[in-house]
């Protein structure tokens, strides 16, 4: 079989995510990139993701040298300012705030000062260009690694330039260390079928360590109760070495 396969998704027995019980990747410090744009829309998001079972939150605002170049300290300051607002409406879900850092040049001068935000056992999240593949990616992992920190790949299944030679790439990541996080919404078909289809393959073949909902806006909650329903999502959150529920 080819990178891609064709079987037809059976029903899961998911009533929430108490199974994942943690999430890394969310959008939910207000105006500080694409994701929740204010306070209101942060603690109904929160709100949400406690009624589907969730026990911690790490959000992850974007960090990019040319586009949301968001400081440690802005980034913590918005972490603190959505805390008190959730114990002002007792919102009881544990919530903190790392990053998602762009693998780009300004990420030798934070790895170098030990200025990046990690959770659990010194993981850091790191993403890719979407469009083409980067000549830094394997020395910024490295350098990386070398400074202490383990590596999480978000959403790998978004890639395209990967989903050639047959998974090759992928087994070459994870035979340097590094972890993958999927986006659950690649399972419903949200990036995509061939998303989609990666995500089930990385599922069937054991390869994922995080699962994450990636969620940008309040709309998006639909579609992560839709997700419930997918068999590849409890192959997922039943898997015995998912990560998401050590950070609890």
């Amino acid at each position: 079989m080819g990178i891609f396969g064709g079987k037809k998704e059976e029903s899961s027995s998911l009533q929430d995510y108490s199974l994942m019980a943690a999430d890394i990747h969310s959008h939910l410090i207000p105006g500080i990139d694409d994701g929740s744009p204010d306070m209101e829309t942060s603690l109904e998001m929160l709100r949400q993701f406690e009624s589907l079972g969730f026990k911690k939150i790490y959000t992850s605002p974007h960090v990019v040298a040319d586009g949301y170049n968001n400081s440690t300290e802005k980034i913590l300051k918005g972490r603190d300012a959505v805390r008190a607002q959730m114990a002002k409406h007792g919102i009881n879900i544990e919530f903190d705030a790392v990053a998602e850092y762009y693998a780009d040049n300004s990420m030798y001068e934070k790895i170098e000062k030990r200025d990046i935000l990690t959770f659990g056992k010194n993981y850091v999240l790191i993403e890719f260009s979407y469009l083409q593949k980067q000549n830094v990616v394997l020395d910024i992992i490295y350098k990386l690694q070398l400074a202490q920190y383990r590596v999480v790949l978000a959403h790998p299944e978004r890639y395209p330039y990967y989903h050639e030679n047959d998974f090759k790439t992928y087994h070459s990541f994870k035979d340097r260390n590094v972890y993958f996080q999927i986006n659950i919404g690649s399972l419903s078909g949200k990036y995509g079928k061939p998303a989609k289809q990666v995500a089930e393959r990385l599922i069937d073949e054991k390869l994922v360590n995080f699962a994450g909902t990636d969620l940008h806006r309040l709309a998006q909650f639909e579609s992560l109760k839709e997700c419930l329903k997918l068999k590849h999502l409890e192959k997922l959150l039943t898997y015995d070495k998912l990560l998401n529920k050590t950070l609890v």
